[in-house]
């Protein structure tokens, strides 16, 4: 039982606890605010950080605390694009960028509160299962996704390959599915060629905008060319993006000389991507869609605002952030929005997307590929007109 004596002794040494706390808190306090601009804030996070280490009734690791902080810390600017990446997260962007890691095969984006695919990108196994663009992911193994990140979302569907992933899917009509795919191996696609059948109207299809892009369309759109396409039919659709400079790389050889796409920064500095091609060679149609996105709306509204084809199908995702990958030490990283860019026109299709010039719905599992058959057709009609 403590006595009278005792309980004032304790109250003494708890009094010089906090005094000693305090004067702690103030000096870093004072290194804090040179960087937070608040000492109130300062003393907060430093209060916040002492409190844990002395009172929770647990283990208090210095490294969880501050890879708490630093995460928490990004998650507040409020971007989904903007995000840090812890080592398994770092690790698992680079084998991204190397254009091969385990997985299903979509890409998603986030609007308001919900993650929505974009792209299941043909033949992997997620489009294999029945995963379109346009579906809402709402869980991954039965953790729903409105309490994750972007990053944890995707760390959640990749994985080890031969292994099953369960995503909880809404459709466009709100209608719940539980879909159950195995992971592979997901080898990025780039570009495709041929001509459509019985004409000398060349097709190419972009699936995304790698580090190979640009000399793979090259390649492609060279040898139609030698065979004698007379017009040109660039497939988007379910292109998710990509790199920015793979996006220049394709449109320098469609678009005449001048602007492509201006970046801008947040201190309005503006660098502007050009083409150097001195006139549109060949009448051009853009297939575009939902799953349009990010590199692919660089090249579509390229196009458009130039007036060097006509955009066929239905309006864009709407992504037109810029996003760059900063270390932080030998295995973590933050990726931030570090930019916004603009059509040649000077707009921003940022969460707005791009309207195509003639609007094409694909209907549900039809027979026909109704938005490639307008686009023939308008070439078609161009080179009657032509001769």
């Amino acid at each position: 039982m403590f006595s009278k004596r005792t309980w004032q002794l304790a109250a003494c040494c708890a009094a010089t606890a906090v005094l000693t706390a305090a004067s702690l808190l103030c000096a870093g306090g004072v290194l804090l605010e040179r960087i937070t601009g608040s000492a109130s804030e300062s003393v907060r996070f430093l209060r916040t950080m002492h409190l844990l280490k002395n009172n929770y009734n647990g283990d208090v690791d210095n490294h969880t605390l501050f890879e708490g902080a630093i995460k928490g810390m990004v998650e507040g600017v409020g971007d989904p694009y903007t995000v840090y990446l812890n080592r398994k997260d770092f690790q698992q962007l680079n084998e991204m960028t190397d254009g091969t890691f385990g997985g299903i095969g979509i890409v998603f984006g986030k609007r308001g509160d919900d993650y929505i695919v974009i792209s299941a990108l043909p033949d992997n196994p997620g489009a294999l299962a029945g995963i379109k663009s346009g579906d809402i992911i709402t869980a991954v193994d039965g953790q729903p996704t409105r309490s994750m990140n972007m990053e944890q979302v995707a760390n959640s569907i990749r994985g080890q390959q031969g292994t099953e992933v369960e995503l909880e899917l809404k459709d466009k009509e709100g209608q719940l599915r539980k879909v159950r795919v195995v992971r592979k191996e997901i080898k990025n696609p780039s570009v495709g060629g041929q001509f459509v059948p019985d004409t000398k109207i060349g097709y190419i299809r972009v699936a995304v905008f790698n580090e190979n892009t640009g000399a793979d369309f090259a390649k492609e759109y060279q040898k139609l060319e030698q065979q004698g396409m007379q017009a040109l039919v660039l497939d988007l659709r379910g292109n998710p993006g990509g790199l920015l400079d793979a996006g220049v790389a394709v449109a320098g050889m469609l678009v005449p000389k001048g602007p492509i796409v201006s970046v801008v920064d947040k201190a309005g500095n503006k660098y502007v991507e050009k083409s150097s091609l001195e006139k549109v060679k060949y009448p051009l149609a853009v297939l575009v869609d939902h799953g349009s996105a990010s590199a692919s709306e660089i090249v579509a509204g390229a196009i458009k605002d130039t007036r060097s084809g006509r955009l066929f199908g239905v309006k864009t995702f709407g992504k037109g952030s810029v996003q760059s990958v900063y270390r932080l030490d030998s295995g973590t990283a933050v990726k931030i929005t570090v930019a916004k860019y603009y059509t040649p026109s000077g707009v921003s299709i940022h969460n707005v997307g791009i309207e195509p010039d003639e609007v094409v719905e694909l209907p549900e599992n039809a027979v026909k590929d109704v938005q490639l058959e307008a686009a023939v057709d308008y070439l078609k009609k161009t080179l009657r007109e032509q001769e």
